[in-house]
Formats: C-alpha cells, sequence, structure tokens
C-alpha cells in the first residue's frame, strides 16, 4: 500500500442478516481514495452508500474482501481518531451551547481546557461561527448546525473527513452556500473527504472523484475523475465541462439499474 492511498477496498462485500433473511448492501467494491482527495457517492436510496461510510468508520464490519484505513484496520484507525463523522443531521445537544458541543469529543479524548478551547476557536473560525460559541442550537438556523456539525467533527483534526449527505434536508440558496463553505474548508486544511450526496449537481460541483454506485447489492458502476479546477465558482455548473461530467454519472446510475440480481 502506498503512502498516497488513505482508504483502500478490495472485493469487499458486506451481507446482513436479518429476520428475513440475508440482505446483501455491498459486493465487490475495489476502491482506492488518496490523501487529499474530495470523493462522493452517488447512487439511489439503499445501494450501500452510507454502509460503505460507516465500513471506513468501523461502524459496520464487511462479510468478505478487506478494508484498509491510513494502512491500519478501521478499528484501529477508529482507537488513532483517524477520521471526524458528519452525519444527516446536525445531533446537537440542545442542553449545550455551540462551544460546548464542539469541544465534546475533545473532552471525551482527555484534552486540556487550554487545548480545548483553543480548537474549538480555530474550527468555529473554519467554518465562519466566529461569535456564535455561547448560542444554543436551537438558536441557530439549520445551515449553521451543520457548520457545527462539521466544526466538531474537525475539533481533533483528523486527516480524514466522512461526511452522510449533511446537506440534504436544506433548501437549495442554503446547500449552495454551504457547497461553496465546503470546497474553501477542504482547500484551506487538505483533509481527505468522502461525501455521501443524492444529488448529481453537488457531487460534481464538490468532488475530485465521483463514484457511482448500483442499486442493492451496491457495486460501482463508475469512477470519475473530475478534470474541472479546483478553484469552482458556483456557476461552472452551466459549463459544457461541468455538464459532460454530470451526463457521465446520470448514465452511471442508468447503467447501475441494468444490473440483473
Amino acid at each position: 500500500m502506498t503512502q498516497d492511498i488513505v482508504i483502500k477496498a478490495e472485493n469487499l462485500d458486506l451481507t446482513f442478516q436479518t429476520n428475513d433473511g440475508p440482505i446483501q448492501a455491498l459486493k465487490d467494491v475495489d476502491l482506492e481514495i488518496n490523501r487529499g482527495e474530495f470523493v462522493s457517492f452517488i447512487g439511489p436510496s439503499g445501494c450501500g452508500k452510507t454502509t460503505f461510510l460507516r465500513v471506513i468508520a468501523a461502524l459496520e464490519h464487511p462479510t468478505g474482501g478487506s478494508i484498509c484505513v491510513n494502512g491500519m484496520t478501521p478499528d484501529e484507525a477508529r482507537c488513532k481518531r483517524a477520521y471526524g463523522y458528519v452525519f444527516q443531521a446536525a445531533g446537537l445537544y440542545p442542553w449545550r451551547t455551540i462551544a460546548g458541543n464542539i469541544k465534546l469529543p475533545l473532552e471525551i479524548m482527555g484534552y486540556s481546557k487550554e487545548d480545548q478551547n483553543k480548537s474549538v476557536r480555530k474550527v468555529m473560525e473554519l467554518v465562519d461561527l466566529e461569535g456564535f460559541d455561547k448560542k444554543f442550537p436551537w438558536q441557530l438556523s439549520g445551515g449553521m448546525q451543520q457548520r457545527a456539525s462539521i466544526a466538531r467533527a474537525l475539533a481533533f483534526d483528523a486527516d480524514i473527513l466522512l461526511m452522510d449527505e449533511p446537506f440534504g434536508a436544506l433548501d437549495e440558496i442554503v446547500r449552495d452556500h454551504l457547497n461553496e463553505q465546503l470546497l474553501k474548508l477542504w482547500s484551506r486544511t487538505n483533509k481527505t473527504i468522502a461525501f455521501v450526496t443524492h444529488s448529481i449537481p453537488e457531487a460534481v460541483y464538490l468532488s475530485t472523484k465521483i463514484v457511482v454506485m448500483s442499486p442493492r447489492p451496491g457495486r460501482i458502476t463508475d469512477v470519475i475523475d473530475s478534470t474541472l479546477p479546483k478553484e469552482r465558482p458556483l456557476d461552472i455548473r452551466d459549463t459544457p465541462e461541468f455538464l459532460e461530467i454530470a451526463h457521465r454519472v446520470r448514465e452511471g446510475l442508468r447503467a447501475g439499474h441494468a444490473y440483473d440480481d
């Protein structure tokens, strides 16, 4: 495994045992994610996008094949605090201030008060939430709550950021704004980001690599390396190059539906 490969899956399978019988969520997944890449996973509901993210995070365990995270098993990577995880819902504790929510993982990890406060100040600046540290979640908009959730995932400075459709519940205007901010954040931090989405424009706009997945059992039908520049104003979405990549993603999604399970 070379130094630049951060996540590597080979022949990965995952089958859940249920009362109604086995359900295969992932099948023969082969994928490499390199350091500093922004990789989006797109596919229909139930195709295994979130399941694959949870396998990276050691929240689910494969039943076949292998996966490495920073050259370790996902369980080892979790112990080494290799990643931060941003869920679909912000998941902020309503009785804690925004600063209190962001510093929670640092408290659990035993960071000193001084280091906690220093980290909170740094990540709140990264997500443009300065001055909101003493506010409570209910005092913030949905978009600001998600930014606080991202700040919490960044608080202990993990190399990898796992994001499970964090903007899916937000309106289009807020989503566009947060997409722009996320690209700026990625550019400033050089994190490796794995991002789940149902939106083709969002996947194309954000990513250096787009992984297209089929309906269950989740297979990879296409891996698209983006040719877009790193600096991406929103109006890049009207360019022929953007539309060509979006067309290829759409074709990959159609191809996935052609599989016979």
